[in-house]
């Protein structure tokens, strides 16, 4: 079961990679041809014309695709903004039902927000809804990454909850303790 786990951080790790790398593509591509086409003018040619048709948009839901599916691994690499001021003051015993009752109240609001993202996937998908951009996406599409990264941190959440309440210590807490995830 361990590994089933990792493996689907892992793959939504990639995936919000994937998805910040294909926003960098565009953006490249959409610059360079600008740079060709100021190239081309100055010596007095025509302008190629190369554009990316709602690159913005396209990026904008690339983003989103990203900041959710990197919510699991940066979670699990303990570097999420935490206040740990109260909780860190608290004396060992008393810190793990803490930390058990934050990751009880966390998991419950992540599987709340998970189910209506997919709500609203279904919605989007039964009713065609569409981006208003010169390219028409589907709505669904950027809708349903969203939802499968909070899906995928519910169960992280829920998973570091088990490992705490079988008396181990969290994935995110062993970062912390080995003084990585935090910047430097």
């Amino acid at each position: 079961m361990r590994r089933l786990l990792e493996g689907l951080y892992t793959v939504s790790d990639w995936a919000a990679m994937a998805a910040l790398a294909a926003i960098a593509v565009l953006v490249m591509a959409q610059v360079l041809g600008r740079v060709i086409d100021a190239i081309l003018v100055a010596f007095g040619q025509a302008p190629f014309g190369f554009l990316v048709p709602s690159l913005a948009e396209i990026a904008g839901f690339l983003l989103v695709a990203a900041s959710f599916l990197a919510l699991s691994g940066t979670m699990r690499a303990g570097a999420h903004i935490r206040v740990t001021l109260g909780i860190a003051s608290l004396p060992p015993h008393v810190r793990r039902p803490a930390e058990i009752v934050v990751l009880g109240v966390a998991a419950a609001l992540a599987i709340f927000f998970f189910c209506y993202a997919v709500l609203l996937v279904r919605d989007s998908y039964r009713f065609g809804e569409v981006s208003y951009g010169i390219i028409p996406v589907p709505l669904w599409i950027p809708q349903a990454a969203m939802a499968a990264g909070i899906g995928v941190f519910a169960i992280a959440l829920l998973d570091d909850l088990a490992v705490l309440i079988r008396g181990g210590t969290a994935s995110y807490m062993e970062r912390e303790t080995l003084g990585e995830g935090r910047p430097e």
